[in-house]
């Protein structure tokens, strides 16, 4: 597979899991996350900052399994030289 694809991949999930962070860290230690809105938007934005987190995590897990140098990747079709199928 193309590395430049894999690292637009990575450096994608990466910035998102940043992201995320940033956004927990706003929301729980600083006051201006908060701002005018209401409680439910504050869960909301909580809940939504921790659903990118748990997905650039599954995405950069993903890359390391299926698409990085040592994962056995064959061909594309992310079918992998140990599969105990």
């Amino acid at each position: 597979m193309n590395k430049n694809l894999i690292t637009m991949l990575r450096t994608s999930a990466e910035a998102d899991k940043a992201k995320a962070l940033l956004t927990l860290d706003l929301l729980g230690n600083n006051g201006v996350g908060i701002g005018d809105h209401s409680t439910k938007d504050f869960y909301n934005n909580a809940e939504e900052a921790l659903t990118m987190l748990v997905d650039a995590d599954d995405r950069l897990k993903a890359i390391d399994k299926y698409l990085s140098a040592d994962s056995g990747f064959i061909g594309g079709m992310g079918y992998t030289t140990n599969s105990t199928l």
